[in-house]
């Protein structure tokens, strides 16, 4: 499998107890469709390994109790830090403004006149809003990324259409 072929789960924070538990931290808004997991995707040496599951569990929120198959208890300080992965195609698929930030890199954006903003290079989510980076002709927009903003997703045209607030491109483009 290759890692552009997966999405990014989450990270493997800390071995729990003795018989080979392991706590992963989900990096998602809802951890509960992880409860049932089957296998996983591990990174090692840029390289993903398949993992099967033999236990899950919910563990404070965004977390979870996992026992691997056939890996043994002395061996688990090995995949601390290491990060987990998923095959896009088991994502469910989105429909109308709700998106996954992989799937708009790449999107245009227009605003609420059909003017063309740019193109969105990435998701800046490391702050309590989260942003989307846009490139307008070399210049780095900001907007952010706000439910009542984004008025259409156009998949087949790899298009969105966002309402941005008077004198918000001003602030770039002068």
């Amino acid at each position: 499998m290759d890692i552009n072929e997966c999405y990014y789960l989450g990270k493997i924070t800390k071995k729990h107890g003795f018989k080979g538990n392991v706590i992963i931290h989900l990096d998602t808004d809802e951890p509960e469709l992880y409860s049932t997991l089957e296998s996983v995707f591990i990174e090692s040496n840029g390289k993903l390994i398949p993992f099967f599951i033999e236990s899950v569990q919910s563990y404070q929120g965004d977390k979870l109790l996992v026992k691997f198959e056939d890996f043994e208890a002395n061996e688990v300080d090995k995949l601390i830090n290491r990060s987990l992965y998923l095959p896009l195609n088991t994502l469910p698929k989105l429909e109308g403004t709700s998106f996954y930030y992989h799937e708009v890199i790449g999107y245009t954006i227009f605003d609420q006149t059909n003017t063309e903003i740019g193109t969105i290079k990435s998701i800046n989510d490391s702050a309590a809003q989260a942003f989307f980076e846009v490139d307008a002709n070399g210049k780095q927009i900001l907007i952010p990324m706000i439910d009542q903003w984004i008025l259409e997703v156009d998949r087949p045209n790899k298009a969105m259409l966002i309402e941005i607030p008077d004198g918000l491109l001003e602030i770039y483009l002068g």
